[in-house]
């Protein structure tokens, strides 16, 4: 939408956005400003090597082994290169080659999920990847190709707009049901592609937890997600006050 000319055809002072979050009352609002979300790298790492019998490894360049030694020089990544004050992800979900036990494969596809919540540490990140597949690779003797799937950028609150949002929250449900600065989530998010381009505010609203009997409190993306019904006037209520505060 972006690309097609939203904000130059409908151009937007600032913008808002409300995410239900199971394990937290329902109907809590919670805000926060600065890095909110983090960033999403959706990365594909290509091993090519030399396939061969498994009964003669050394007329090959196994991919097997040289991914199984990227994935664990990637995890020095986030302990030998970021910031220890800084958050970063590099989780390896799929590690993919070869079909039988006796036959060293041509090649081997490694899929990368990197996160971050700073927009240096995330470029550190992209960076090291290729450095350090590219160098691993060499070193046994096969070749990396580090490929870059489209992701999502950190998703980042403006102060003006998440203080009014924090005003609005406060009248409408009280002190007590606001958390002014909740903690950051790993999670990604579009919506921060529209926040690098308008100021605006990403607020969460509480599914439920413990003290809810449980009900609500399964984290979303998963088949027993239930939403919370009493949310419904809550979040309405919210954005219709959002409106009267900022337009006034």
């Amino acid at each position: 939408m972006i690309e097609d000319g939203l904000f130059d055809r409908f151009p937007c002072d600032a913008i808002f956005a409300m995410h239900n979050l199971p394990g937290f009352r329902p109907g809590q609002l919670l805000l926060r400003e600065g890095a909110t979300m983090a960033s999403s790298e959706n990365i594909l790492v290509h091993i090519e090597g030399k396939g061969g019998h498994g009964a003669m490894p050394h007329q090959s360049a196994d991919p097997v082994v040289a991914g199984s030694a990227i994935v664990m020089a990637l995890q020095t990544i986030v302990s030998r290169n970021v910031p220890p004050l800084h958050m970063a992800v590099i989780t390896v979900g799929s590690f993919q080659s070869g079909v039988v036990n006796n036959v060293i494969p041509q090649n081997a596809t490694l899929k990368l999920s990197v996160r971050a919540l700073d927009r240096d540490v995330r470029e550190l990140l992209r960076n090291r990847i290729v450095e350090l597949v590219e160098l691993q690779a060499k070193s046994f003797g096969v070749t990396a190709k580090v490929e870059f799937l489209p992701g999502y950028p950190v998703l980042v609150n403006t102060p003006i707009e998440t203080g009014i949002a924090r005003e609005v929250a406060v009248a409408l449900v009280g002190a007590d049901n606001v958390v002014l600065q909740t903690e950051p989530l790993t999670a990604s998010e579009d919506f921060a592609y529209m926040l690098d381009k308008v100021p605006g505010s990403y607020l969460f609203i509480g599914n439920g937890d413990a003290t809810n009997g449980g009900h609500g409190a399964c984290m979303v993306h998963n088949p027993n997600y239930d939403f919370e019904d009493r949310n419904i006037p809550v979040g309405a209520a919210f954005w219709v006050a959002l409106t009267e505060r900022f337009l006034a």
